[in-house]
């Protein structure tokens, strides 16, 4: 494991919090994120923190390959693909490091990804993302707070990416 993972997975399951069931909400019931509509097989009321992360982990981190993305980067695709899917997190980080967005993470997308010498990729991929929600069906109901994560997650970037580092 990684610091980028241990901020990552600190910063969602913060954000998500524990036992939710919505009605509002598409996800329905949700624990640490983990929703009932993803996961129907799984008891979200009993399902642990350790479980959580596992899933997290391979669900999402792992195809995300976000171990092979610059740290901040990481931090912020993996944030991406829990709270508005794996499929729109691949595609919104290769807009962000401009290269075609097949929603495939290769070669061509990681080395977009350490070519940004600039340090714009983190800022130009959370604007995605608050784009995105703007077009996204509840914004109106849940959209401060989509924002406001946003925010919240540009902190824990900049803390990962360390002093000096540019374009945060």
């Amino acid at each position: 494991m990684s610091d980028a993972w241990d901020a990552a997975i600190t910063f969602v399951l913060g954000i998500e919090g524990g036992y939710v069931n919505d009605p509002m909400d598409a996800g329905g019931e949700t624990k640490y994120g983990i929703s009932r509509r993803s996961y129907p097989h799984l008891d979200i009321a009993s399902l642990t923190r350790d479980a959580a992360e596992k899933i997290y982990w391979e669900d999402y981190w792992a195809p995300l390959r976000c171990d092979q993305l610059p740290p901040a980067l990481a931090v912020a695709v993996f944030d991406g693909g829990v709270n508005q899917g794996v499929p729109a997190a691949a595609r919104m980080l290769q807009l962000a490091v401009r290269v075609h967005a097949d929603g495939v993470i290769g070669p061509q997308t990681l080395n977009a990804a350490h070519g940004d010498s600039q340090g714009l990729s983190v800022p130009r991929f959370l604007a995605i993302r608050g784009v995105r929600y703007a077009s996204t069906p509840g914004f109106d109901l849940y959209g401060v707070g989509w924002l406001g994560r946003l925010f919240q997650l540009q902190r824990v970037c900049l803390t990962v990416a360390g002093p000096g580092a540019a374009g945060l």
